[in-house]
């Protein structure tokens, strides 16, 4: 299972800058509204230690990580809801991807022009979340013009939308995501066709500048976030969606991260204070948000990386490596890939009794090396 991010913000901001860093691509990133129109798209490894050291005690002949794809989305303007700088476009690429990293600029700059005339990043995200607002209105709006009809005929699918687009319409009026909106068990089973833009996970990055010298994250005049687990600037609630954590990032370092071999960064990661990069942080961040885990198939010919949705029984699981797995399933030999280092291998495992036998209703942790056992 890959999964994609779209990267939003407004012009200017660093979002192509930060798209060529953690995809190692090469994309237009210029001083100018609209540099980027139709999106990029790239397609990033996912880091993960425990892969190289399965894959070493297992002697594999491969190594494969799962993956995130990245969709660099272009500037959403003041209007974008309404069209302006193309963005009904930009607005309908959104849509298509299964959560929304908006890059919010902390930086002073400039020979780097603002597209509202300053570097205010409060307003910021208040124009992005006003316009993916106001396009899911009028989604809900238009949708609610057909359902409304259906609903009166007493049709009960129709009955129970209308419900839950009453409600969607009633928050977004008010000025909140549709993620705010408390939904049932039924209203969630019967709306999953009414895919909105705010109704998607957020992760908020802010693009600010570390300072080299002190080894921090410094926005000269800018207010910044209070830390990354208190999501407020100057103690007041961000705008938007309410995020469990804002990143800090400086894009242009992360760019010069990007040129160098994997020991060369590590060395000035180290050398920096860092204790990881911004890709690690936001892959981090993209699990935790979109409850993403994963689990590890270990052997002579691969070692392999596969995600899966937190509390994913193991057939399921099964299935995600290939559809006759999930059918077939009989059981699955379990045990976590620290402890299997630790014996030494499979047979010491086996020796040791910590290779489980689980079956259908076992629910698959994080870190859990797996072997289907199933029926043809």
């Amino acid at each position: 299972m890959s999964f994609n991010i779209g990267i939003v913000g407004l012009p200017n901001v660093g979002k192509s800058t930060l798209f060529n860093a953690i995809t190692k691509s090469k994309v237009e990133a210029a001083n100018y509204p609209f540099a980027t129109i139709n999106p990029n798209v790239g397609v990033v490894a996912v880091p993960d230690e425990r892969l190289a050291k399965l894959a070493a005690l297992e002697k594999s002949e491969k190594i494969v990580p799962t993956t995130i794809e990245f969709v660099d989305i272009a500037g959403l303007v003041k209007g974008a809801s309404a069209g302006e700088g193309l963005g009904n476009k930009f607005l309908s690429h959104i849509r298509e991807v299964d959560a929304i990293m908006e890059v919010v600029r902390f930086f002073e700059n400039k020979d780097i022009i603002h597209v509202q005339g300053n570097v205010d990043p409060q307003r910021d995200m208040e124009t992005i979340a006003i316009e993916l607002q106001l396009a899911d209105l009028q989604n809900v709006e238009n949708r609610l013009s057909t359902v409304a009809r259906t609903a009166k005929s007493g049709d009960r699918e129709s009955i129970i939308k209308k419900q839950i687009l009453d409600k969607y319409r009633v928050a977004l009026e008010a000025g909140k995501m549709a993620n705010t909106v408390h939904l049932t068990d039924e209203e969630k089973e019967h709306g999953k066709d009414i895919q909105l833009l705010t109704s998607k996970p957020f992760l908020l990055v802010a693009n600010d500048k570390f300072d080299l010298d002190k080894k921090e994250f410094v926005g000269p005049g800018i207010a910044r976030p209070s830390s990354e687990n208190d999501p407020t600037i100057n103690g007041q609630p961000m705008a938007g969606p309410t995020p469990t954590q804002m990143i800090s990032i400086d894009a242009q370092l992360e760019s010069e991260l990007a040129e160098l071999s994997d020991t060369e960064r590590a060395d000035y990661l180290k050398e920096l204070g860092l204790p990881e990069s911004g890709l690690d942080k936001i892959i981090k961040q993209a699990y935790k948000t979109l409850g993403l885990i994963t689990f590890i198939t270990a052997g002579p010919k691969e070692s392999k990386a596969w995600t899966c949705v937190a509390g994913t029984k193991a057939p399921q699981a099964a299935g995600k490596i290939h559809t006759d797995f999930e059918a077939g399933f009989i059981r699955a030999e379990v045990i976590q890939w620290d402890k299997l280092l630790e014996a030494g291998g499979y047979p010491q495992a086996r020796d040791k009794g910590w290779l489980r036998v689980e079956g259908k209703e076992y629910t698959i942790q994080d870190g859990d090396v797996v072997h289907f056992r199933f029926a043809n």
